[in-house]
């Protein structure tokens, strides 16, 4: 029964993807807003909804290490597997703001929470915890990124968009996003409650179980999104939805999990994040080393095979 609904929960997300990239990019289109903000901002946190859920669930149940798991694993997730798998459908030209400016700030995003973390190794204290003023850091952090965002949109882009945007009424492509984001909640949901019975049933730790199974399990909307996105030729949308998933994922999910309740930092997570950070350099070496800001179907490869090893060493 729980592998029968994992198939139909990734069911569900494939299809809500599809809504949701078509839905988005005809109100970017319509409205005149980059297809790179959508991306940033409405299917980054239509995507990072079931993060969110799982999130906030864990740190009412008092899971805090799935808490932490789930983010730092779906933000390593998000760019070695998704960004790789999408380069491999499609290879996804980058604008130059979003090697600069965007890629920049979900690094940044990495660097601070390990930072806030880690109170043990930088303030000496006798545990590392991410405490609530943490969060309220954290959210400030996520205002700032909402306020960058927006002044986005209010500039004038005269870089062409790639891909075909199929241009559909205000009020179709309106509920074909929502009906997207509900979608890819629902089966995000299926997905992760499913997988989490099976692990536990194999004997896996809370831990593991939020850096792996529950990571990828609520990085699947990404992925989806992203891997839908790449074949429509529209690597804004693609490289947005995942840089943009995982600046929300640390400043704003975490920030709103750790003002519910602190959450305790265990040594092991450090080796996790500095995955976390080095991915996030990765991404910016190989678009900043290409030509034209390109991630390449070669480069794709070698980002999932980094996130297979990744997960090897993790589980072995």
């Amino acid at each position: 029964m729980e592998i029968l609904m994992l198939v139909i929960g990734l069911g569900i997300l494939i299809k809500g993807a599809d809504w949701l990239v078509g839905g988005a990019g005809s109100i970017a289109k319509r409205f005149g807003v980059s297809a790179l903000v959508i991306g940033l901002t409405i299917v980054a946190f239509g995507t990072s909804a079931p993060e969110l859920i799982v999130n906030l669930l864990a740190a009412v149940q008092g899971s805090t290490q799935l808490a932490i798991g789930n983010v730092v694993g779906s933000n390593i997730a998000n760019i070695l597997l998704i960004l790789g798998i999408s380069a491999i459908i499609y290879p996804l030209s980058v604008r130059s703001s979003t090697v600069w400016k965007e890629i920049p700030l979900a690094l940044l995003a990495a660097v601070v929470l390990a930072a806030l973390a880690n109170d043990l190794l930088i303030d000496g204290a006798t545990t590392s915890i991410i405490s609530r003023i943490d969060g309220f850091v954290l959210l400030a952090f996520f205002a700032v990124f909402m306020y960058y965002t927006f002044g986005i949109a209010k500039q004038n882009n005269d870089e062409p968009e790639e891909g075909d945007v199929k241009q559909l009424s205000t009020l179709r492509a309106i509920g074909m996003t929502v009906l997207g984001i509900g979608a890819l909640v629902l089966g995000g949901k299926l997905l992760v409650d499913n997988a989490i019975t099976l692990a536990s049933a194999w004997g896996m730790s809370e831990a593991v179980i939020g850096l792996t199974v529950v990571a990828i399990g609520t990085s699947l909307p990404e992925l989806a999104t992203s891997a839908v996105a790449a074949f429509k030729k529209q690597a804004d949308i693609a490289i947005g939805n995942v840089v943009g998933s995982n600046i929300f994922n640390i400043f704003w999910i975490l920030g709103i999990s750790s003002l519910i309740t602190p959450l305790p930092l265990v040594a092991a997570n450090n080796f996790d994040m500095l995955v976390m950070i080095g991915a996030s350099l990765l991404l910016f070496a190989a678009l900043f080393l290409g030509r034209r800001h390109l991630l390449e179907r070669w480069q794709g490869v070698a980002f999932v095979a980094l996130y297979v090893i990744y997960l090897g060493v993790l589980l072995f």
